[in-house]
């Protein structure tokens, strides 16, 4: 049993996990705000055209609610969570693209021999495949 607490602690003590756990909290506490921001602000104002909020739209087939403000709703809802997922997937590969360009910036170590075709040491200055003056 101790061997399988100590395997379940170290599962959890890794990186990956604790990433994910933040990412999910992080992610359900902006969808507070976006379904806040749906249902307080944007379907009113859709709301207004017919006099009621959008998520009480309602209609009665056979004695059955289907209820198509609230799928509307939620249609926006992740609309906009899947843009600013888009937004911040963009921003992390811009920036990463940036680090890799610094990477690339660094000064080169080697050339190539213009005689033998060989990748040389840049200080060099006799090639020691071809032994041509450079």
């Amino acid at each position: 049993m101790k061997s399988f607490f100590a395997e379940f602690k170290k599962f959890i003590l890794r990186g990956n996990v604790i990433d994910l756990a933040v990412g999910v909290i992080i992610g359900a506490a902006f969808q507070a705000i976006v379904n806040s921001l749906v249902d307080d602000i944007i379907s009113p104002i859709i709301g207004l055209i017919a006099d009621t909020d959008l998520s009480d739209m309602v209609a009665t087939v056979g004695g059955v609610d289907i209820r198509w403000g609230a799928f509307v709703t939620a249609i926006i809802n992740f609309l906009i969570m899947s843009f600013v997922i888009f937004l911040i997937v963009k921003a992390i590969n811009k920036a990463s693209e940036l680090a890799k360009k610094k990477e690339k910036a660094a000064a080169p170590t080697t050339k190539i021999c213009p005689h033998c075709q060989s990748e040389i040491n840049i200080k060099a200055t006799k090639c020691p495949h071809c032994t041509s003056d450079l």
